[in-house]
């Protein structure tokens, strides 16, 4: 039997002891082999003409030429998966929006054990990274695995339910900034680790009509014109209260390898009766929120998948499609105007 392809990778990064440690680490993967670690941009560039990478490993912040900016260069030229290292700071966003696949954080000087869980970090999405998809591809409507026709009556919608991992920061804000400022209450699962999930609130509440916030731990009421992204780590979940649909934002075990979990959150919505809802589950690797957005559709919600031609990693979307949990499954530039044409969303 031949020996699986190794993934090859360039480790791009200013400083020379973390160039080398994170070569050094992460070729220890028998699944990995560094092909090569470059200073600045300049000779990343030359490097992947010269070694042809699989991925590359990207510091945001060097000096004549930002991570950032080097990515806006690259991918026209050589579009190619990419895993960015960074500190904290939204700068990471700013890297997502220009094509990176996923991001890892530095540790924070003197922290015990910070080097080793940003190696394990960079293996993990590296791998995951080698299976996205980069770079425009054709848009074109996938056929409905379950020919559910589409609700109809004029039913106003209660709530939408979004679920999302790899490649979906972009997705998402490409399906909320079409939302008007009344529209009906949506809540949301990135998987993403804490402080980035409230930059990443910030972020889209400058951006879009409605208004998003992070999860609160005291619970946040749910109403039109309001958005609520999930904690970085605690499980969003919604319930019905006195004054209507509210959030619970609690700590809790990983579901499916994650806290926030989608399955978490598109099982509490499938258990609320007497609501309209809307479920959309968007580009990641894995298979959490398949089997909430099954109990959703079982519940009576519509439900939403994103297309493998418009999937940076056709795995969350797939794996709820195959076990028929997907009313429509359409490209990503599409699903805004679906929500609005289920004749839900007023």
């Amino acid at each position: 039997m031949p020996l699986k392809k190794k993934i090859k990778v360039l480790v791009v990064d200013d400083s020379m002891l973390f160039r080398e440690a994170i070569a050094r680490g992460i070729s220890q993967d028998n699944g990995i082999e560094v092909v090569g670690s470059a200073a600045d941009a300049f000779q990343a560039r030359d490097m992947i003409q010269q070694y042809e990478p699989d991925v590359l490993s990207l510091d945001v912040e060097m000096p004549r030429m930002s991570g950032i900016e080097f990515l806006r260069k690259l991918m026209p030229q050589y579009p190619m998966p990419v895993v960015v290292v960074s500190a904290v700071s939204d700068n990471v966003f700013d890297a997502l929006k220009a094509g990176a696949v996923d991001f890892v954080t530095k540790p924070e000087a003197g922290k015990p054990g910070g080097l080793e869980r940003l190696v394990r970090e960079l293996i993990v999405k590296i791998k995951i990274a080698s299976m996205a998809r980069i770079g425009k591809n054709e848009l074109t409507v996938t056929a409905s695995r379950n020919d559910r026709a589409l609700p109809v009556g004029g039913k106003t919608c209660d709530l939408i339910a979004i679920g999302a991992s790899t490649g979906g920061t972009e997705a998402i804000l490409e399906i909320i900034r079409a939302f008007p400022a009344d529209m009906p209450p949506v809540v949301i699962v990135q998987h993403m680790p804490p402080v980035f999930t409230r930059m990443y609130a910030e972020r889209l509440d400058r951006i879009c009509s409605m208004e998003v916030r992070e999860a609160s731990a005291d619970g946040d009421r749910l109403v039109p014109g309001r958005i609520i992204l999930a904690a970085g780590d605690r499980h969003l979940t919604v319930r019905r209260s006195s004054s209507g649909l509210i959030t619970e934002s609690k700590p809790g075990e990983r579901v499916n390898g994650h806290c926030p979990s989608v399955d978490v959150l598109f099982h509490s919505v499938s258990r609320i009766k007497g609501i309209q809802s809307i479920g959309i589950i968007l580009t990641g690797m894995g298979y959490d929120g398949a089997k909430g957005l099954e109990a959703m559709l079982r519940g009576g919600a519509f439900t939403i998948g994103q297309d493998e031609s418009s999937s940076v990693v056709y795995g969350m979307p797939k794996v709820a499609y195959d076990i028929g949990a997907v009313s429509r499954q359409v490209p990503l530039n599409q699903i805004a105007d679906l929500v609005f044409a289920t004749n839900l969303a007023k």
